[in-house]
C-alpha cells in the first residue's frame, strides 16, 4: 500500500468537505433565505432550496454511471476528478457576488457545485478499491470522512468568527463576511486537492487514450446498460444498494435541509452554525470510533446500528422548538453522520467486481442520487402544502426504516463470492479463444 498516495487520497476529503460545510450545509441555506430569496415567503425559501437540492442531484443521477464506465473504459479517474474539482472551485468563487434577490443565480451557482461536488466523488470514492487493500477499507475510508469533518470544520469555524465578530477580522459588516466565506471555500478546495492530483497515479494505456470522446461516451453509456441488465448476477449487491437509496436519502436529506428548516422555526444565525460546527467535531473521534467498532461486530451490524439512531434523531427534529434542541440534534448526527457514509463506502468495495470499480461506484452515486432527488424535494413540497416543514422532517423516518430492513437481508459473504466469481467467469472468457 503506497502510503503517500493514501494520505493524498484522505486529504482530498479535506479539501471538499468545505463545500459540504459551508456551502451545502452551514452557511448558503441562512444566506439564501436571508438575502438571495429574502423575497420569498419562508415556507417557500425552504421549497426552493430543497428543489435547487434536488435538481443538482437529479444531473449527477443522470450522469454519474456513464462517466464511471467511461474512466474505466480509459483509466482516466483522475482526469475527471480534477474536472470536477475545477467546477466546483469556480461555482464556490462566483457565489461571491450574489446580491438580495438573486435566488435564481444562486439555485444555479449551487447545482453547478454541487454537481462537481457529488460528481466528483463518484471518482474520488473509486480510487478506494485501488489504494487499499479490502481490510484496511473500514479504518482508511473512516479516516477519510474523519479529515473532511476536520478539514471543513475548520474553515466553518473560521468563517462563523468572521460572521460573528467582522470587525475583527477587518470587515465592514457580517454580510460581506459571509460573502468572502464562499470565496474560502473554493480557495481551500483548489489548495487541498494538490496532493492528490501530485501523488496519486493512474495507469493510462495508449492505446485506449487515442478513442474518439463520443465513441468513448457511446460505449459507456452501453456499459452502462449492460450492468444495469446484469444486476441480476449480483443479488447482495442489488440488496444492498436498494437499501442504501432509502436510507440515504433519509441521510442527505437531513444534511442538505437542516440549516434552512432550523432558520424557518426561527433559530439564529450564530446558533445555526456553531451546532453545525459541532457536528464536525463531533463526528471526528465519532467516524473513527466507529471504524473501529465496526472491525470488532462487523461493518453491516454497526452501520445498521448508525440508522437506528438515525430514525431517533429525526423523530426528535418533528418536536424541535429551541436552538438547544437543534444543539442536541447536531451533536447526536455528529455521532453517526460520518461511520454510516464511510461504513456504506466500504461495504459497498466488498460487493462489487474490481476490474469494474470506477462504474460500479458510479452505480453507488447512482442509488444514493437517485433517492436524494425526491428527498429535498418532497421535504419543501410537504412544508408548502401544509405549512410546516415540520411534516418534512419526520416523513424522513420511512426512508430509515425501509433502509434498516433491506441491510438485514443482505448476506455480504455471499456477495464477495458473486463479485469474485463474476470477475473471475469474464477473466475467464476473455482468455478463452473463442471468447
Amino acid at each position: 500500500m503506497n502510503q503517500k498516495a493514501v494520505r493524498a487520497w484522505v486529504m482530498y476529503d479535506w479539501a471538499n468537505s468545505a463545500f459540504a460545510t459551508t456551502v451545502m450545509a452551514a452557511i448558503m441555506p441562512i444566506f439564501y433565505a436571508d438575502v438571495a430569496a429574502d423575497s420569498l415567503a419562508p415556507t417557500t425559501k425552504t421549497a426552493y432550496w430543497g428543489y435547487t437540492q434536488s435538481l443538482a442531484l437529479a444531473l449527477v443521477f443522470f450522469l454519474s454511471p456513464m462517466l464511471g464506465a467511461i474512466a474505466d473504459a480509459t483509466k482516466s479517474k483522475r482526469a475527471f476528478l480534477r474536472f470536477f474539482t475545477y467546477m466546483g472551485v469556480v461555482s464556490s468563487l462566483l457565489l461571491t457576488f450574489i446580491g438580495h434577490g438573486d435566488w435564481a443565480l444562486a439555485s444555479f451557482l449551487v447545482i453547478l457545485g454541487t454537481l462537481a461536488f457529488s460528481g466528483g466523488n463518484v471518482f474520488y470514492d473509486a480510487f478506494l478499491s485501488d489504494l487499499v487493500p479490502e481490510g484496511k477499507r473500514d479504518r482508511i475510508s473512516s479516516r477519510g470522512y474523519a479529515f473532511g469533518y476536520i478539514g471543513g470544520g475548520i474553515l466553518l469555524a473560521v468563517n462563523l468568527a468572521a460572521i460573528t465578530f467582522p470587525e475583527a477580522f477587518l470587515l465592514p459588516d457580517s454580510l460581506t463576511a459571509t460573502k468572502l466565506s464562499f470565496l474560502s471555500v473554493g480557495i481551500w478546495w483548489f489548495v487541498f486537492s494538490i496532493p492528490f492530483f501530485r501523488h496519486v497515479k493512474e495507469a493510462r494505456p495508449q492505446a485506449i487514450q487515442k478513442q474518439k470522446p463520443l465513441s468513448l461516451a457511446v460505449a459507456g453509456f452501453r456499459s452502462t446498460l449492460t450492468t444495469l441488465r446484469h444486476l441480476g448476477r449480483y443479488p447482495e449487491l442489488l440488496k444492498f444498494l436498494i437499501a442504501f437509496l432509502f436510507f440515504s436519502d433519509g441521510i442527505n436529506t437531513i444534511i442538505k435541509m437542516a440549516t434552512i428548516y432550523g432558520r424557518e422555526i426561527g433559530i439564529g444565525q450564530t446558533d445555526l452554525i456553531a451546532a453545525l460546527l459541532i457536528t464536525q467535531f463531533v463526528g471526528i473521534p465519532c467516524t473513527l470510533l466507529f471504524g473501529k467498532v465496526a472491525e470488532r461486530l462487523g461493518s453491516m451490524p454497526t452501520l445498521i446500528i448508525t440508522l437506528f439512531i438515525y430514525l431517533l434523531i429525526v423523530s426528535i427534529g418533528y418536536f424541535m422548538q429551541t436552538a438547544l434542541h437543534f444543539y442536541l440534534l447536531a451533536v447526536m448526527v455528529g455521532l453517526v453522520q460520518g461511520g454510516s457514509q464511510a461504513l456504506s463506502r466500504s461495504i459497498f468495495s466488498r460487493l462489487i467486481p474490481i476490474h469494474r470499480n470506477a462504474e460500479f461506484f458510479g452505480f453507488y452515486g447512482l442509488s444514493g442520487k437517485f433517492a436524494s432527488i425526491f428527498g429535498p424535494a418532497v421535504f419543501g413540497f410537504i412544508g408548502q402544502i401544509t405549512g410546516s416543514s415540520r411534516f418534512g422532517i419526520i416523513s424522513l423516518s420511512l426512508f430509515f426504516l425501509i433502509g434498516i430492513g433491506m441491510l438485514f437481508m443482505v448476506k455480504l459473504d455471499k456477495g464477495r463470492l458473486e463479485a469474485v466469481a463474476a470477475y473471475q467467469k469474464e477473466a475467464g472468457d476473455l482468455a478463452s479463444p473463442t471468447g
